[in-house]
């Protein structure tokens, strides 16, 4: 029988929750008996565990949900936006994908909308360009000014990374560059 033992890098405070993620600017996002909040890296509770869900920190910012809406918090837990939004993505590219009842838009550190509310589905950014889709279900690409740059012609669309992302067209898998010239198909 072998024995499992902990990770030598393992905190001996991690056992205290149900959940520790990894630790990111500075703090770890944990749950303890269904609710979410944040520790430094001595186990320190910093954000209390209040939430219902909540995602790690990116650029300096959480997006945390209390009972059914998402909000922004900074790493002391002070809140940057309330708790009005139906969706929230984590900062990327100094901009955060946030849903409302009336479709997608994208925030700034401010919590002013960049680009308003006006897609059916958006990802967060990486690289200056964030996917989003329309209506009908097609994905496209806009930059950060939310200036359409790929326009809506994929079933899928992913994250770029390194300069491509990969898309779907009809049942074909392809990886685009952001000249939207395909550069490998599956």
């Amino acid at each position: 029988m072998l024995s499992m033992a902990l990770p030598t890098f393992a905190q001996k405070w991690a056992a205290e929750f149900d959940f520790v993620d990894n630790c990111i600017c500075g703090l770890s996002l944990v749950k303890k008996e269904g609710k979410y909040g944040y520790v430094d890296k001595d186990g320190k509770i910093i954000v209390a565990l209040q939430y219902a869900e909540a995602m790690t920190f990116n650029e300096g910012f959480a997006a945390v949900r209390k009972a059914t809406l998402w909000q922004y918090i900074d790493s002391t837990g002070k809140a940057l936006t309330e708790p009005i939004y139906q969706d929230a993505l984590s900062f990327h590219d100094g901009l955060a994908a946030v849903r409302t009842k009336d479709g997608w838009g994208y925030i700034d550190y401010n919590a002013k909308y960049v680009i308003p509310v006006q897609f059916d589905q958006a990802r967060g950014f990486y690289e200056g360009f964030a996917a989003v889709s329309n209506a009908k279900g097609n994905w496209g690409y806009v930059d950060a000014k939310g200036t359409i740059v790929i326009g809506y012609q994929y079933s899928f669309a992913d994250n770029f990374e390194n300069g491509e992302a990969r898309v779907m067209k009809g049942e074909k898998v392809l990886m685009i560059n952001k000249a939207n010239k395909v550069t490998k198909e599956y």
